[in-house]
């Protein structure tokens, strides 16, 4: 565009608006330029790390944490996009999966920091620093769930029988999986590391997942009329990779650095990781009607294959 045509199209643009361009206009005459420390905002990101010991490798722990939370705000962004589009093509749904499925293979390939990258003593000597905090008790992790499926998808095996015969959204929260991980069903006594979790989020969990009913990513795919095996079998990638593969990760690094040596250490968070780490357990399916029957039921006890289901 020519430079007058710029400056009309500005003009047009604040009109529309209800407001005067020349304003607009004599503010950008003295706006600062941009440079990348204060757009990116570098000071105040290299400023976030706190360690709570002297251990050299805490702050690396920290780091891998703040990025995992910056990849599950990436996934965030793509899913937020999808769930309020007025209308979802294939092709939209197709590009957004995609990327989704780019950034959990990051998440994956990451645990290699924390199973390589930090100092075997050191780690497990400034971890008792960090009690009750526990990766569990990411507030991003949850929102994709609410997200991605319906809430009875959430719900595995044993927390269904504990379920009445028409459960609403509370109620589902009340059994949801990850409650396992700090909840003894039998006493009803539930960790610290769960109580405070649940005082912060949980009533924001619930108020989204009624917001969000009918309109998850699986219920969009499920009202397409014929998504095509390219739809489906990138919904099957990004069930497998997000939750299969990551979890799974996720396992052998926690044995890594509280098990390796058969020492059978204790979680931050107080719960029984071997068995609430591993996605067998957590039974979490995102598009269950995109996997077969035997697919389901051997989940996470080996990596799905990433073969089409029959039908």
């Amino acid at each position: 565009m020519e430079q007058e045509q710029i400056i009309d199209a500005i003009r047009d643009k604040y009109k529309l608006l209800g407001e005067n361009p020349d304003t607009y206009l004599k503010g950008l005459l003295q706006a600062k330029p941009m440079n990348y420390w204060d757009y990116v905002q570098v000071d105040t990101l290299l400023s976030l790390q706190k360690p709570r010991t002297d251990f050299a490798d805490e702050e690396i722990f920290i780091m891998y944490h703040q990025v995992t939370e910056l990849l599950l705000k990436l996934l965030l962004h793509e899913i937020k996009q999808v769930v309020n589009a007025s209308e979802v093509t294939e092709w939209f749904l197709i590009k957004k999966i995609s990327r989704m499925n780019r950034y959990t293979k990051m998440l994956i390939t990451s645990f290699d920091v924390m199973r390589d990258g930090m100092d075997y003593n050191d780690y497990n000597t400034f971890r008792s620093a960090l009690a009750p905090a526990s990766g569990f008790q990411s507030a991003q992790f949850r929102l994709i769930e609410i997200y991605c499926t319906r809430i009875e998808n959430l719900i595995n095996e044993e927390g269904k029988k504990r379920l009445s015969a028409e459960p609403g959204i509370e109620e589902y929260f009340e059994h949801i999986y990850w409650k396992d991980a700090g909840l003894n069903h039998a006493t009803g006594e539930k960790t610290l590391t769960l109580r405070q979790f649940e005082e912060k989020y949980e009533e924001g969990f619930i108020a989204l997942a009624k917001k969000v009913t009918g309109k998850t990513i699986e219920e969009i795919v499920n009202n397409m009329s014929h998504p095509s095996d390219a739809l489906r079998e990138i919904l099957r990638e990004f069930d497998r990779l997000y939750n299969i593969e990551w979890p799974l990760v996720h396992l052998n690094t926690a044995k890594h650095y509280l098990d390796s040596k058969g020492e059978n250490k204790a979680a931050t968070g107080g719960s029984e990781w071997k068995k609430y780490l591993h996605p067998h357990f957590q039974q979490r399916k995102f598009f269950p009607s995109l996997w077969a029957e035997d697919e389901i039921k051997n989940w996470g006890t080996e990596l799905t294959s990433g073969s089409m289901p029959t039908s």
